[in-house]
C-alpha cells in the first residue's frame, strides 16, 4: 500500500523563563538534555518535530500551532525542570493528539556530597532546578484531567535506563500501527460466509474506530484481470512459487499454473485499488470462471499476506483488521481458529484452511492438493504450515453489544509436536493458564471464532494501541 502519511512525533521540553537570568548555564544544560531525547526518539524511525524548550505561554501557543500544521500523530512532553502548567496546556490543547509525559531525571541520584559542598546558594539552587523534573508533573496531570486531555507517563532516568526507552519504543510502535490503520485501504470482495453470525460486522464502526477506507470489490473484476494474464507472467509466478513454497509432488502442474494466473491478477487488483488488506469469500456457484478464480486464490493470498497485505477468508473483516494490526507491529498475523484441545500435552491446536503467513512459518510452507475445500465449494491447492516455535500473541477484534469494538489479546508459546497433516495451517499453542482456563476465559468475552496469530509477545504494545484508539483491551494471559 502506498502512503505518504509517515509517523510524525511532536516533542517539546518545558522550563520557566524567569530562571535563565538568575542561573547561568541552566537553560543550555536543559536544552542539551532535550536534544538527547530528540536524538533518541529519531533513532526509532519516525520524523521528530522538536519545538525546543517552551518557557512561557507565548511560545506555548506557537508550539501548538506548529504541531497542528505539522500534523503530528503523538506528542512527547519532556519535563526538564519546574515549569508552569500554563506553558503546557496551550500546546497540547491545540495539537489534539495523545500526549506522553517523559518524567525523566537526568541522573539516577543527586550527588549529595558534591551538591552540599557547592557553598554558593545560587549555584546550589541552579543545580537543584536541573534535577527537579518530577516537580511539575502533578500540576500538569491535574490540568490535563480537568481539561479532558488523555495522557500517559513514563518515569525513570534519562541515561542508563533501558526500560524507559523500551517503553518509549512501544508507544512509537503503537502510534505507528494506529497511523497505518488510519490510512489503510481495506478491500472487501464477495460476501459473508452465510450463517457465521459472529463474523458479520458493522463496517462503519470499523472505520470510526480504526480509520481508513473500505473499498467494495467484485469478483468479476478479478476474473477479468485473470483472463488477461500472459503466459510469461504465469511462468514467472510459477518460478516464484517454487522459490517460496515447498510444493508437494502430488500437485498437478495445471493447478499450479492456474494458481499463478490468479496470483498475478490479484496483485494487479491490489495495486489498482491501492489495498493494504483484504477480506473475501465467494461461493461462485453457477459461474465457472468465478469459481475457478476463487478456488485458485490461496497461494496468491499467502504471498500477499506475507508481504504486508493480509488477506482473510470467509469475509472476516474484524479478523483482517486484527491481522493488519499484527502486521503493523512486525509480528505477522496469521488467520487462525480453534481446531482441537490436547489435554495430555496441555496445548491447543489452532490454524485454518487456506492461506498461510509465509514470513512467520516454521520452515517453508508446504503446498498440498485438496480434492475439496473444507465444506466449501472448490478444490485445488492449499497451504500447510506451523507458526514459528517460540513466543506468540493472539489478537481478536470484538464487536461488543454496546456498539463498540474491543481488543482481546493473549500471549503464549508455539511449541513443536504432532499436528494434523490435512493441508492446513496448523500450530500447537501453550498458554500459562492452561487449556481449560484459557478456553473458558477467552470465549467468555464473545470473540468471533477466528483470531490473528503473530510471533513475539505484544500485549504491552497492543494495550498502548488501545489507549491511543480509545479502545478497551482485555488481556487473557
Amino acid at each position: 500500500m502506498k502512503t505518504n502519511y509517515h509517523l510524525k512525533i511532536g516533542l517539546f521540553g518545558i522550563g520557566l523563563d524567569a530562571y535563565w537570568p538568575q542561573f547561568k548555564g541552566l537553560r543550555e544544560r536543559l536544552e542539551g538534555y532535550l536534544q538527547e531525547v530528540s536524538s533518541k526518539l529519531g533513532s526509532f524511525g519516525a520524523e521528530v518535530i522538536n519545538t525546543g524548550l517552551i518557557d512561557n505561554p507565548v511560545k506555548a501557543f506557537e508550539a501548538g500551532h506548529r504541531f497542528r500544521r505539522a500534523d503530528v500523530d503523538i506528542i512527547f512532553l519532556y519535563v526538564t525542570t519546574y515549569a508552569l502548567s500554563s506553558t503546557v496546556l496551550p500546546v497540547v490543547r491545540r495539537a489534539r493528539v495523545p500526549v506522553i509525559i517523559l518524567n525523566l531525571s537526568p541522573v539516577e541520584a543527586i550527588d549529595y556530597k558534591t551538591f552540599n559542598k557547592l557553598g554558593d546558594r545560587t549555584k546550589m539552587t541552579g543545580e537543584w532546578l536541573a534535577n527537579v523534573s518530577s516537580c511539575p508533573v502533578p500540576e500538569i496531570a491535574n490540568v490535563f484531567l480537568r481539561a479532558g486531555i488523555k495522557f500517559h507517563q513514563i518515569t525513570g532516568v534519562l541515561r542508563g535506563d533501558p526500560e524507559v526507552w523500551e517503553e518509549v519504543k512501544e508507544w512509537i510502535d503503537a502510534a505507528s500501527a494506529a497511523n497505518k490503520m488510519a490510512h489503510n485501504r481495506l478491500g472487501c470482495m464477495g460476501h459473508y460466509y452465510g450463517g457465521m453470525l459472529d463474523v458479520y460486522s458493522d463496517l462503519t464502526l470499523q472505520l470510526v474506530t480504526f480509520g481508513g477506507h473500505i473499498e467494495m470489490l467484485e469478483v468479476d473484476e478479478l476474473s477479468e484481470l485473470r483472463r488477461k494474464v500472459s503466459v510469461r507472467e504465469v511462468n514467472e509466478r510459477v518460478e516464484l512459487f517454487h522459490r517460496e513454497f515447498e510444493i508437494d509432488s502430488k500437485c498437478r502442474e495445471e493447478d499450479i499454473k492456474e494458481a499463478a494466473r490468479t496470483s498475478v491478477a490479484l496483485d494487479k487488483l491490489v495495486k489498482r485499488h491501492d489495498l493494504g488488506s483484504m477480506a473475501y469469500f465467494y461461493s461462485g456457484t453457477g459461474i465457472r470462471e468465478n469459481e475457478d478464480t476463487i478456488s485458485t486464490i490461496i497461494l496468491a493470498n499467502s504471498l500477499l499476506t506475507s508481504g504486508g497485505i493480509p488477506v482473510a477468508g470467509e469475509y472476516e473483516i474484524k479478523n483482517v483488521q486484527a491481522m493488519k494490526i499484527m502486521d503493523c507491529l512486525g509480528a505477522g498475523g496469521s488467520f487462525t481458529e480453534y481446531y482441537a484441545l490436547d489435554f495430555r500435552d496441555e496445548v491447543i491446536l489452532m490454524g485454518h484452511d487456506g492461506p498461510g503467513h509465509l514470513a512467520i512459518a516454521e520452515g517453508k510452507a508446504r503446498v498440498k492438493p485438496l480434492e475439496v475445500y473444507h465444506g466449501k465449494v472448490g478444490r485445488g491447492l492449499s497451504i500447510e504450515m506451523s507458526v514459528k516455535f517460540g513466543p506468540v500473541t493472539l489478537l481478536s477484534v470484538i464487536q461488543k453489544p454496546d456498539g463498540k469494538l474491543m481488543l482481546l489479546v493473549a500471549e503464549g508459546e508455539s511449541v513443536p509436536g504432532p499436528i494434523l497433516e490435512i493441508g492446513n495451517t496448523n500450530s500447537r499453542y501453550r498458554f500459562s493458564i492452561g487449556v481449560k482456563n484459557f478456553v473458558n476465559t477467552w470465549n467468555s468475552y464473545g470473540p468471533a471464532h477466528h483470531c490473528a496469530a503473530g510471533v513475539g509477545h505484544l500485549a504491552s504494545k497492543i494495550k498502548k494501541l488501545g489507549e491511543l484508539l480509545n479502545m478497551e483491551v482485555i488481556r487473557v494471559c
